[in-house]
């Protein structure tokens, strides 16, 4: 028998921490931290003892597996509020409990439950941050992007062939949480893609981006001022967000990404590598589940999550999501023709200019629903 099964069976019997530490020879801490993941369990004290052993074992120290409880989705969306209530005078958690309890009879934390969630949130905001990279640690004020060097793939159903996709990768590093997408290629449509999906899951829009040296995001590569892609000025612009490129020949720049996407490798791909999928859908379904138990995990040398601390620090730093969505706005130059026309090759089609422009050349900013150009400084569309 486990000794985590003792322990429990010792508490069903009300004996104390202290006493179940000392009867078991365990650690009075370790207990401490057990019985924190067992009240904050779905599962109630008499069906975690009939678990067997190695799922008893795997459930309570594989991390916290309260995460996958929808209540914690619940939870997560007032916890800001909850947050900035007890600020207020006189208002106790146990009064916000009975309000939450209220306000979901059928489907809530016991307030055992609801404490311990609350205060590992106060906890993980409290952390002090490192010394080292302080200006990397502010949370909510960079995302660094990266792609990672493999690739998984998926069969296609028409011709049985592999399709080999990207792995799109993304962390914050005040809370080291991590993003993963996987896309079609690193162009700079699918690398803007990937950001707008991590933005929407992230819920916000952090004060710096910082990608490293892609071909798709820096067009030359200077080791102080490097020349940004056109598209990704315009996306930053659209955001209200700065992209600053990691500097070439400086892996400190660009550490907090790739140390995720070295863990990115053992929670996802090295996971993942005896399924077969069938679409691009398919494979970030599960890719997106193995990062999510990655960030609920508890952390070696800290007593909370990334989740955690990604929901104390980084997610009330973040600014707010644009009302719509960035799209990519290309350029060309096109000559207005004696019909009083341009023609834009990329959508076969012709749009009508002003005769006084007849012969002269419109600059042409178009996307996949808009067209303007100009002369000059003149509008002519």
């Amino acid at each position: 028998m486990s000794q985590i099964k003792q322990l429990l069976l010792l508490k069903k019997s009300g004996i104390s921490n202290r006493k179940a530490a000392d009867i078991i020879g365990m650690n009075k801490e370790t207990v401490n931290n057990y019985m924190n993941k067992v009240n904050a369990d779905s599962l109630s004290l008499d069906e975690l003892i009939r678990l067997d052993d190695p799922i008893l074992e795997h459930r309570l120290k594989g991390g916290n597996p309260a995460y996958s409880d929808k209540r914690f989705e619940t939870f997560k969306a007032l916890l800001p509020y909850l947050q900035e209530e007890m600020k207020r005078k006189h208002v106790t958690l146990k009064l916000l409990w009975e309000e939450y309890r209220n306000e979901h009879p059928d489907d809530h934390y016991s307030l055992t439950q609801f404490r311990f969630h609350y205060n590992q949130n106060t906890k993980a905001g409290k952390e002090s941050p490192s010394t080292i990279l302080a200006d990397m640690r502010t949370g909510g004020e960079k995302l660094f992007l990266d792609f990672a060097g493999d690739t998984m793939g998926y069969v296609d159903m028409e011709t049985g062939e592999v399709v080999q996709c990207q792995a799109f990768v993304a962390t914050l590093p005040a809370s080291d949480y991590g993003y993963i997408l996987f896309v079609r290629s690193q162009r700079t449509e699918d690398f803007v893609y990937a950001i707008m999906q991590c933005l929407k899951h992230l819920g916000g829009v952090p004060k710096m981006l910082v990608p490293d040296n892609l071909k798709a995001a820096v067009v030359k590569t200077d080791r102080y001022e490097p020349s940004l892609n056109r598209v990704m000025e315009d996306m930053a612009n659209h955001y209200g967000t700065v992209i600053i490129p990691a500097r070439p020949a400086h892996p400190k720049d660009k550490s907090n990404v790739e140390g995720t996407v070295r863990l990115v490798y053992m929670r996802v791909f090295a996971e993942l590598r005896n399924e077969t999928f069938h679409s691009l859908e398919e494979l970030n379904r599960a890719a997106s589940l193995k990062m999510k138990a990655h960030n609920q995990k508890r952390m070696q040398k800290h007593p909370y999550t990334r989740e955690e601390r990604f929901l104390a620090v980084d997610r009330p730093n973040l600014m707010p999501l644009p009302d719509r969505d960035f799209e990519i706005v290309s350029y060309t130059d096109l000559k207005v023709s004696t019909n009083c026309c341009i023609y834009l090759g990329r959508d076969q089609h012709y749009y009508t200019v002003p005769y006084q422009y007849i012969s002269k050349t419109a600059h042409v900013a178009y996307t996949r629903t808009l067209v303007k150009g100009k002369h000059s400084a003149n509008p002519v569309l």
